[in-house]
């Protein structure tokens, strides 16, 4: 919105503000007695999201309601990677959520681009790799040897796709 700041209702009595810098309590400026949390706008250097489909010209259909056009809006940088690249996406045709093109820098082909997370629509969530990376979650050393063998040791998307996506998925019957 460009704005440096936004009252956000329903965190007063929390201990939300105990962890949080970015956040203050203040009175109402209008009648001087009701409490709000202030909140200090976020203004994200880069926002990354993974869609249904795009257009070469940068249009995007997520194919789900987000947040993702307020996140859009806000970031400095925005980058798309898509399932398909289609011929063209408006307003009208786009299904769910739909950045226009003016928001965005940059439009990258990545099927399967979600996984281990579901696209919605396209596919689910691989229970298994979201299984195996929460656990290599719990310690510095197995998340170590997790990045090591599914983000360092992979040459490319297309390797990556091809090691860890279900082979059922990439060549549906």
């Amino acid at each position: 919105m460009g704005i440096p700041y936004v009252p956000i209702l329903g965190l007063v009595g929390t201990d939300l503000l105990k962890r949080r810098d970015d956040m203050v309590i203040a009175a109402d400026p209008f009648d001087g007695k009701t409490l709000s949390v202030v909140a200090r706008a976020l203004r994200p250097d880069v926002a990354v999201f993974h869609a249904q489909k795009a257009d070469r010209e940068g249009n995007v259909s997520c194919g789900y309601e987000a947040e993702v056009v307020m996140l859009a809006e806000a970031a400095k940088h925005v980058i798309i990677t898509a399932e398909k690249i289609v011929d063209k996406i408006t307003a009208k045709t786009a299904e769910g959520a739909f950045i226009p093109s003016i928001l965005v820098n940059a439009v990258v082909h990545t099927p399967f681009g979600s996984h281990p997370a579901g696209c919605s629509g396209l596919y689910a969530p691989d229970k298994d790799q979201m299984r195996e990376y929460v656990l290599a979650c719990r310690d510095n050393t197995t998340f170590a040897h997790y990045l090591q063998d599914h983000v360092h040791a992979v040459p490319s998307h297309e390797a990556y796709v091809e090691r860890f996506v279900p082979a059922l998925w990439r060549n549906p019957i």
